[in-house]
């Protein structure tokens, strides 16, 4: 059986790591990977990929003492080293 996704008032704030981390990782890796946005968000994605990275590694860390859910840590961590790393590439193919 799945587990409930409603808010309980015994819920910690680290539930909210991994979702955070998915939604900053998502923005930075569209962000960053899509070139008709890529110059528009170019420093926001910078600054969200750095968050999505932070906040996964740290839902991961809250998830393996059962708190909130591996899936979205691990997603939003891997999305968010994604668009770091093509903010990253963006920046040094134009100082170049």
């Amino acid at each position: 059986m799945p587990e409930p996704t409603a808010p309980d008032r015994t819920d910690s704030p680290a539930v909210a790591l991994g979702p955070t981390s998915l939604a900053l990782g998502t923005f930075s890796a569209v962000g960053a990977w899509a070139p008709a946005l890529a110059f528009a968000v170019l420093p926001w994605g910078f600054i969200a990929g750095a968050l999505a990275v932070t906040f996964g590694a740290s839902g991961i860390y809250c998830a393996r003492h059962g708190n909130g859910r591996m899936w979205t840590a691990v997603a939003g961590t891997i999305l968010g080293t994604t668009g770091l790393a093509g903010t990253i590439t963006l920046l040094w193919a134009f100082t170049t």
